[in-house]
């Protein structure tokens, strides 16, 4: 895996590549999306009920969710609510027999940015997704300030400030913090970490994020304000509430 540039504090959806979540419970459906979806370039990931679906969309980092509404253990729209809580800017399609106007209306104002009733044709679905990457990356390389937890990073300056001080972190720290904070509240496993920050695969030998952690945390720290980064036991590391 290539890695990318240091500089490059902005990544978006990749319209290939670009990690999709699957939420559908029909067997079939599922082999068919995995692989139309996988063929078409796209890493795929499927849950069958609701519960696994829900877990997965808020703790991993996906690029866009396909969205069944009717699961088993937690349906579609309890789903979206909970998305929107943490991954306010992630696409969601909802692919759903439910077809009436009301449903369609629901499934949108419940913050889907799109909506395809079955029967539905997989190359369809693959270019209103590649559609809706293109959207979300827009949307992200357009934004010029991050914040969360106190602190906001200025994408075009590179200034960061903590509570209205200002710090000076290296360009792999200032990545290593935007990515955090694009996802504040999530836990991220290291290996989620490596290949963000750094663009590699998962390697069992290294332990540069937990050494980059360290900088980061002693930069954050404050008077009486410890850094806002919380370390999850044995997964690894969430930006949030401070301690």
């Amino acid at each position: 895996m290539q890695r990318r540039s240091s500089g490059d504090l902005v990544p978006g959806p990749r319209a290939d590549g670009a990690r999709i979540l699957v939420v559908e419970d029909e067997p079939g459906i599922i082999d068919f999306l995995e692989r139309g979806l996988s063929g078409a370039g796209f890493d795929v990931r499927c849950a069958q009920d609701g519960i696994e679906g829900e877990r997965l969309a808020t703790t991993e980092s996906f690029d866009a969710m396909v969205l069944d509404l009717l699961l088993p253990g937690r349906s579609g729209l309890e789903i979206m609510q909970a998305v929107r809580r943490v991954r306010p800017l992630m696409p969601v399609i909802i692919l759903s027999a439910l077809g009436e106007l009301d449903d369609r209306l629901s499934g949108l104002e419940a913050g889907a940015v799109d909506y395809m009733v079955k029967p539905f044709s997989v190359a369809e679905l693959i270019a209103r997704l590649r559609a809706q990457l293109r959207a979300a990356a827009h949307t992200l390389a357009s934004t010029t300030t991050v914040s969360a937890a106190d602190i906001e990073v200025d994408l075009i300056t590179r200034r960061v400030k903590r509570a209205g001080k200002q710090l000076h972190l290296s360009a792999t720290e200032l990545e290593l913090l935007v990515f955090m904070m694009r996802n504040v509240g999530q836990v991220l496993s290291r290996e989620q970490i490596l290949s963000a920050v750094w663009g590699y695969e998962h390697d069992p030998e290294t332990n540069i994020v937990d050494v980059y952690i360290g900088y980061l945390r002693r930069k954050l720290a404050l008077p009486e304000r410890p850094a806002p980064i919380q370390t999850v036991r044995s997964v690894g590391y969430r930006l949030g509430a401070v301690a």
